[in-house]
């Protein structure tokens, strides 16, 4: 698969990941579908593609689930069909459990989840009744260990797995995939914008964040795996990505080492 003339529509576009697939994608001559809260942003990120005129954008909030049926008509309409959808929205978490109102909890599910589902559910009978169609969904390393500052974070990104893996066996024979991207460390503002126990965001860089993999790097290794419809893709640092291996063979030495990062 190419995506020459491809439409793919990215939410959370307007920066980090999200704008960088766009550009990315607008380079390998994709048609674009850009959504997020923020329009301003989107508007940039059009202005930055290769070709402007083959993007289309369309303000969306994940939390207002009941706008979605007329979300998606609007992306249908927009170049008649939809190729791929990156599920690629969410917020980040930096507080301690015993710390964090029951209210952001409900925020970052609210967001991370039932928005991803809420708007997979509502392309779901386009992509069934026309038998192809491509879900892609950034979740996180951490969607495959909990790490401390981010049990809510890590609850919506694990739970959107367990989602995922069942629409797969579910619509396999619908020739509809699902390819989930797993980020390490990325050098973006997502933890700047990351919600605090109160629900304020952090307003500051991690160390670990800041020193991630670039964003436009990041794109071209999400955009190759996206081609070739993997069904789960680890990108970023050596140890992000050893940790996956060694929860699966060897859980309670990775606990021990979880145990020793920092909670402050």
């Amino acid at each position: 698969m190419n995506f020459s003339d491809k439409v793919v529509w990215i939410t959370g576009a307007s920066s980090g990941i999200g704008k960088a697939l766009a550009i990315e994608l607008s380079q390998q001559n994709a048609k674009l579908i850009l959504s997020s809260r923020d329009l301003n942003g989107l508007t940039l990120v059009k202005k930055e593609c290769k070709t402007p005129e083959k993007v289309t954008i369309i303000q969306l909030d994940l939390a207002n689930y009941e706008t979605f049926s007329e979300k998606v008509e609007s992306a249908i309409a927009a170049f008649g069909t939809i190729d791929i959808l990156v599920n690629n929205g969410g917020i980040s978490q930096r507080s301690l459990v015993k710390d964090t109102d029951i209210l952001v909890d409900k925020r970052i599910m609210d967001v991370n989840y039932l928005g991803t589902v809420a708007l997979t559910k509502a392309i779901l009978p386009y992509f069934t009744e026309h038998k192809k169609g491509h879900f892609v969904v950034t979740t996180s390393i951490v969607g495959k260990i909990g790490t401390p500052l981010r049990s809510s974070y890590a609850a919506s990104k694990h739970a959107l797995h367990g989602f995922f893996d069942s629409l797969r066996a579910e619509h396999h024979k619908d020739n509809i995939a699902v390819t989930l991207i797993c980020p390490g460390f990325v050098n973006t503002n997502v933890s700047i914008n990351a919600l605090t126990g109160d629900g304020s965001p952090q307003q500051k860089m991690d160390l670990a964040t800041q020193n991630g993999i670039e964003p436009e790097r990041f794109a071209k290794l999400m955009a190759k795996a996206i081609q070739q419809q993997k069904e789960e893709a680890y990108i970023g640092g050596f140890k992000e990505k050893l940790g996956v291996y060694v929860k699966r063979f060897f859980p309670k030495v990775l606990s021990i080492m979880i145990r020793k990062l920092s909670v402050t």
